[in-house]
């Protein structure tokens, strides 16, 4: 059986935690490594069909950097489903509410669209500072 490519079972695949520090990276850049990590692309039993991606913890998520001033002219667009019912927020005023939320839909829209993505996007933890309650779990 020369050649065969064998595919990971649910039982093979190991879950491993990741703490990120993001202070000062670039949203983009970060963005595109935890969605790396939560895909599991990473790892040499990769399968697209199956959730084999690892948890990650980020912290200091309010401390994020952007560049060229888009800050101010960032924006992120919604839509109700209603007549005229497109919503905008810049990145300023939605960092004031939840800081978390736009490394949350950088990683989103990085994600591929099927089934796994909620489950993956679920192994994703934002803390706005460096205290979290995963530290009993996460080996350095």
């Amino acid at each position: 059986m020369k050649g065969q490519t064998k595919a990971a079972k649910k039982k093979e695949i190991e879950v491993k935690w990741h703490l990120i520090d993001v202070q000062g990276l670039m949203l983009g850049r970060v963005a595109s490594g935890i969605a790396k990590i939560l895909t599991g692309k990473h790892k040499t039993n990769f399968s697209f069909n199956q959730n084999c991606g690892d948890k990650v913890v980020a912290i200091n998520v309010s401390k994020i950097a952007l560049s060229g001033g888009k800050e101010k002219k960032k924006i992120y667009f919604r839509h109700t489903g209603f007549m005229g019912g497109l919503k905008k927020e810049s990145y300023e005023k939605l960092t004031l509410k939840k800081p978390e939320e736009a490394l949350r839909k950088a990683v989103k829209g990085m994600l591929p669209v099927n089934k796994l993505r909620k489950e993956r996007l679920n192994n994703l933890y934002l803390y706005r500072s460096d205290k979290h309650p995963h530290t009993n779990i996460i080996s350095k």
